[in-house]
């Protein structure tokens, strides 16, 4: 799988799991939510992405996003 196909994976886990915590626990979960959201954003228009950086380094092939 590639890194691209991770990164997606693991941002929208993390957004799920932001907003359960969101409606169960805290309402201030919202914030990973838009951090999250914020970082993929900005690494559309930048190519810069810390996660996509993580995973090229443990060998995982890069897709076309973050080559």
């Amino acid at each position: 799988m590639s890194i691209d196909r991770w990164v997606m994976r693991f941002a929208g886990a993390v957004v799920l799991v932001s907003l359960l915590l969101a409606h169960f626990v805290s309402v201030n979960w919202l914030w990973l939510a838009a951090f999250v959201g914020a970082n993929l954003l900005q690494s559309s228009f930048t190519g810069f992405c810390p996660l996509a950086m993580v995973l090229k380094r443990l060998g995982m092939q890069p897709g076309k996003a973050f080559s």
